[in-house]
Protein backbone atom coordinates (compact mmCIF):
# COMPACT_ATOMS: atom_id res chain seq x y z
CA UNK A 1 0.00 0.00 0.00
CA UNK A 2 1.02 3.46 -1.12
CA UNK A 3 1.96 5.71 1.74
CA UNK A 4 -0.93 8.28 0.19
CA UNK A 5 -3.42 5.10 1.19
CA UNK A 6 -2.43 5.76 4.70
CA UNK A 7 -4.88 7.52 7.01
CA UNK A 8 -3.31 10.89 7.01
CA UNK A 9 -2.52 10.52 10.81
CA UNK A 10 0.23 7.73 9.91
CA UNK A 11 1.54 9.74 6.88
CA UNK A 12 5.38 10.80 8.28
CA UNK A 13 4.91 14.40 6.23
CA UNK A 14 1.75 14.88 7.84
CA UNK A 15 2.45 13.15 11.39
CA UNK A 16 5.42 15.46 11.42
CA UNK A 17 3.72 18.33 10.73
CA UNK A 18 0.97 18.12 13.44
CA UNK A 19 3.01 16.56 16.05
CA UNK A 20 7.15 17.92 15.20
CA UNK A 21 9.88 15.88 14.33
CA UNK A 22 10.27 14.65 17.07
CA UNK A 23 7.46 12.53 17.32
CA UNK A 24 8.80 10.51 14.37
CA UNK A 25 10.83 7.40 14.16
CA UNK A 26 13.91 6.78 12.87
CA UNK A 27 12.21 5.42 9.77
CA UNK A 28 9.84 7.70 9.32
CA UNK A 29 12.09 10.81 9.32
CA UNK A 30 14.11 8.90 6.48
CA UNK A 31 11.31 8.22 4.59
CA UNK A 32 10.33 12.11 4.21
CA UNK A 33 13.79 12.59 3.12
CA UNK A 34 13.75 9.75 0.45
CA UNK A 35 10.32 10.89 -0.67
CA UNK A 36 9.74 7.95 -2.49
CA UNK A 37 10.18 4.19 -2.24
CA UNK A 38 10.77 1.62 -4.83
CA UNK A 39 8.77 -1.02 -7.05
CA UNK A 40 7.07 -3.23 -4.16
CA UNK A 41 8.04 -0.65 -1.07
CA UNK A 42 7.12 2.43 0.23
CA UNK A 43 9.70 5.06 0.88
CA UNK A 44 8.93 3.17 4.93
CA UNK A 45 9.60 0.03 3.71
CA UNK A 46 13.05 1.22 2.05
CA UNK A 47 13.80 2.99 4.68
CA UNK A 48 13.78 0.47 7.51
CA UNK A 49 15.55 -1.95 5.04
CA UNK A 50 17.79 0.81 4.84
CA UNK A 51 18.09 1.55 8.67
CA UNK A 52 18.58 -2.60 8.69
CA UNK A 53 21.54 -2.73 6.55
CA UNK A 54 23.72 -0.02 7.49
CA UNK A 55 22.57 -0.98 11.58
CA UNK A 56 21.23 2.73 12.24
CA UNK A 57 20.28 6.39 11.64
CA UNK A 58 23.83 7.36 12.53
CA UNK A 59 26.10 4.91 10.19
CA UNK A 60 23.74 5.38 7.48
CA UNK A 61 24.36 9.08 7.84
CA UNK A 62 28.29 8.82 8.43
CA UNK A 63 28.58 6.31 5.82
CA UNK A 64 31.01 7.48 2.82
CA UNK A 65 29.84 8.27 -0.74
CA UNK A 66 30.47 4.76 -2.01
CA UNK A 67 29.58 2.79 0.82
CA UNK A 68 26.36 4.84 0.57
CA UNK A 69 25.66 5.23 -3.23
CA UNK A 70 25.93 0.96 -2.95
CA UNK A 71 22.65 0.88 -1.37
CA UNK A 72 19.45 -0.07 -3.28
CA UNK A 73 17.32 3.13 -3.52
CA UNK A 74 19.92 5.79 -2.73
CA UNK A 75 22.53 7.12 -5.05
CA UNK A 76 24.52 9.92 -5.74
CA UNK A 77 21.93 12.49 -6.10
CA UNK A 78 20.54 11.45 -2.37
CA UNK A 79 24.31 11.57 -1.30
CA UNK A 80 24.48 15.21 -2.11
CA UNK A 81 21.48 16.20 -1.09
CA UNK A 82 22.27 14.37 2.94
CA UNK A 83 25.72 15.94 2.61
CA UNK A 84 23.97 19.43 2.03
CA UNK A 85 21.40 18.79 5.03
CA UNK A 86 24.11 18.15 7.30
CA UNK A 87 26.63 20.92 6.19
CA UNK A 88 23.27 23.28 6.71
CA UNK A 89 23.04 21.72 10.35
CA UNK A 90 26.51 22.28 11.30
CA UNK A 91 26.24 26.23 9.74
CA UNK A 92 23.04 26.50 11.69
CA UNK A 93 24.71 25.16 15.12
CA UNK A 94 27.78 28.15 13.92
CA UNK A 95 25.49 30.69 13.37
CA UNK A 96 23.44 30.15 16.29
CA UNK A 97 27.11 29.90 18.35
CA UNK A 98 28.08 33.26 16.80
CA UNK A 99 24.89 35.36 17.86
CA UNK A 100 24.90 34.77 21.53
CA UNK A 101 27.12 33.61 24.11
CA UNK A 102 28.77 30.36 24.20
CA UNK A 103 28.54 29.75 27.88
CA UNK A 104 24.73 30.14 27.13
CA UNK A 105 24.50 27.26 24.51
CA UNK A 106 26.54 25.02 26.01
CA UNK A 107 24.69 22.00 24.40
CA UNK A 108 24.70 23.86 21.05
CA UNK A 109 29.00 24.04 21.59
CA UNK A 110 28.94 20.56 22.06
CA UNK A 111 27.01 19.66 19.25
CA UNK A 112 28.77 21.34 16.66
CA UNK A 113 32.35 20.22 18.12
CA UNK A 114 31.25 17.12 17.59
CA UNK A 115 30.30 17.39 14.49
CA UNK A 116 33.41 18.89 13.46
CA UNK A 117 35.76 16.86 14.93
CA UNK A 118 33.84 12.99 15.81
CA UNK A 119 34.28 11.15 12.05
CA UNK A 120 38.11 12.16 12.40
CA UNK A 121 40.12 9.16 11.48
CA UNK A 122 42.99 10.72 13.66
CA UNK A 123 42.93 13.29 17.04
CA UNK A 124 42.25 16.89 15.99
CA UNK A 125 43.04 19.62 18.38
CA UNK A 126 40.75 22.60 17.52
CA UNK A 127 39.85 25.74 19.56
CA UNK A 128 36.66 28.18 19.44
CA UNK A 129 38.30 31.71 19.71
CA UNK A 130 35.82 34.37 21.58
CA UNK A 131 35.40 37.65 21.75
CA UNK A 132 34.60 39.31 25.76
CA UNK A 133 30.92 38.50 25.24
CA UNK A 134 31.71 34.92 24.55
CA UNK A 135 30.78 34.94 21.35
CA UNK A 136 32.25 32.86 19.03
CA UNK A 137 34.80 34.41 16.25
CA UNK A 138 36.12 31.65 14.83
CA UNK A 139 36.67 27.63 15.03
CA UNK A 140 40.02 26.62 14.19
CA UNK A 141 41.76 22.89 13.71
CA UNK A 142 45.17 23.48 14.90
CA UNK A 143 47.21 20.54 15.51
CA UNK A 144 46.57 17.18 13.72
CA UNK A 145 48.20 13.86 14.94
CA UNK A 146 48.15 10.04 14.65
CA UNK A 147 45.08 7.64 15.67
CA UNK A 148 45.92 8.53 19.70
CA UNK A 149 47.35 11.58 20.29
CA UNK A 150 48.55 14.94 18.87
CA UNK A 151 51.29 17.32 19.78
CA UNK A 152 50.40 20.82 20.97
CA UNK A 153 52.20 24.10 21.23
CA UNK A 154 51.14 26.86 23.67
CA UNK A 155 53.06 29.00 21.79
CA UNK A 156 51.32 28.39 18.60
CA UNK A 157 47.68 28.75 20.57
CA UNK A 158 48.78 31.94 21.56
CA UNK A 159 49.81 33.78 18.62
CA UNK A 160 46.07 32.44 17.08
CA UNK A 161 44.62 34.07 19.92
CA UNK A 162 46.53 36.96 19.43
CA UNK A 163 45.47 36.92 15.80
CA UNK A 164 42.00 36.79 16.25
CA UNK A 165 42.11 39.11 19.31
CA UNK A 166 40.38 36.81 21.93
CA UNK A 167 39.41 37.24 24.88
CA UNK A 168 38.56 33.61 25.39
CA UNK A 169 38.34 30.04 24.32
CA UNK A 170 37.34 26.75 24.39
CA UNK A 171 39.49 23.69 23.07
CA UNK A 172 38.20 20.42 21.80
CA UNK A 173 39.79 17.46 20.66
CA UNK A 174 38.61 13.93 19.94
CA UNK A 175 39.38 10.80 20.79
CA UNK A 176 39.03 8.47 17.74
CA UNK A 177 38.99 5.24 19.76
CA UNK A 178 35.52 6.95 20.90
CA UNK A 179 35.77 7.05 24.88
CA UNK A 180 35.68 10.44 25.74
CA UNK A 181 37.18 10.04 29.06
CA UNK A 182 40.04 12.81 29.12
CA UNK A 183 43.57 11.14 29.69
CA UNK A 184 46.05 12.30 32.09
CA UNK A 185 47.98 14.15 29.49
CA UNK A 186 44.87 15.82 28.31
CA UNK A 187 44.86 16.94 31.82
CA UNK A 188 48.43 18.31 31.58
CA UNK A 189 48.27 19.82 28.00
CA UNK A 190 45.06 22.05 29.53
CA UNK A 191 47.09 23.25 31.95
CA UNK A 192 50.19 24.25 30.43
CA UNK A 193 48.08 25.95 27.44
CA UNK A 194 45.79 27.44 30.49
CA UNK A 195 48.62 28.93 32.11
CA UNK A 196 50.24 30.55 28.31
CA UNK A 197 46.80 32.31 27.96
CA UNK A 198 46.93 33.46 31.15
CA UNK A 199 49.81 35.55 30.32
CA UNK A 200 47.92 37.59 27.50
CA UNK A 201 44.33 37.66 29.49
CA UNK A 202 42.60 35.32 27.85
CA UNK A 203 40.11 33.10 29.77
CA UNK A 204 40.14 28.97 28.98
CA UNK A 205 36.58 28.57 29.37
CA UNK A 206 36.08 24.36 28.82
CA UNK A 207 38.11 21.89 26.97
CA UNK A 208 35.59 19.18 25.70
CA UNK A 209 36.84 15.70 24.56
CA UNK A 210 34.59 14.37 21.54
CA UNK A 211 34.25 10.52 21.39
CA UNK A 212 31.40 8.42 20.10
CA UNK A 213 28.17 10.38 20.99
CA UNK A 214 29.52 11.95 23.99
CA UNK A 215 31.34 14.99 24.18
CA UNK A 216 32.90 15.23 28.34
CA UNK A 217 33.49 18.58 29.80
CA UNK A 218 36.55 19.18 31.59
CA UNK A 219 35.33 21.77 33.33
CA UNK A 220 32.12 20.10 34.52
CA UNK A 221 34.75 17.38 35.80
CA UNK A 222 37.07 20.26 38.05
CA UNK A 223 39.92 19.80 35.75
CA UNK A 224 40.62 23.28 34.50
Amino acid sequence: MAITDWPAEERPREKLIQRGASALSDAELLAIFLRTGVQGKSAVDLSRDLLDRFGGLRPLLEADQHTFCQAYGLGMAKFAQLQAVLEMNRRHLEATLSRGSALESPEAVRQYLSIRLRHQPSEVFACLFMDNRHRVIEYEALFYGTINTASVYPREVVRRALHHNAAAVIFSHNHPSGIAEPSLADEQITRRLSNALDMIDVRVLDHLVVGDGEVISMAERGLL
